[in-house]
């Protein structure tokens, strides 16, 4: 395993407030984005949901075009997270279920914005 350079070293030591205006991808680096809501289908439940006051289980899946099963495993992560909140019901016999955007989700769906444009900013101006 190679050392760790002194420059890199310095980057770190460096470091800024996270988040902060004009950073720099050393000041700002990709480990600090919020992996909940990182992972693509995540993401695209949780954006499909900031434009939407809700959306049925089978809206989100054929949005996303994502299996029943992994729409199912990666909405839970964002309901134990508190970022969505879901509520089931039943129309006639046929089970009903609706996500919505929790305002922590919001939270940090704009946080995450956030960090990635200054991480494309900071890139661009390299």
């Amino acid at each position: 395993m190679a050392a760790k350079s002194g420059a890199f070293r310095g980057a770190r030591e460096e470091k800024t407030k996270r988040g902060a205006p004009g950073a720099r991808p050393a000041e700002m680096p990709a480990a600090n984005l919020d992996r909940v809501i990182h992972e693509r289908t995540r993401l695209g439940i949780v954006s499909a949901l900031a434009v939407n006051a809700s959306l049925a289980f089978s809206e989100l899946r054929d949005l996303l075009q994502v299996t029943d099963g992994n729409l199912s495993v990666h909405a839970r992560k964002l309901e134990d997270a508190g970022y969505v909140g879901c509520t089931k019901s039943f129309a006639g016999r046929v089970p009903k279920t609706e996500y919505r955007l929790m305002p922590a989700g919001r939270r940090a769906l704009e946080k995450y914005l956030d960090h990635m444009e200054a991480l494309i900013r900071a890139t661009r101006e390299g």
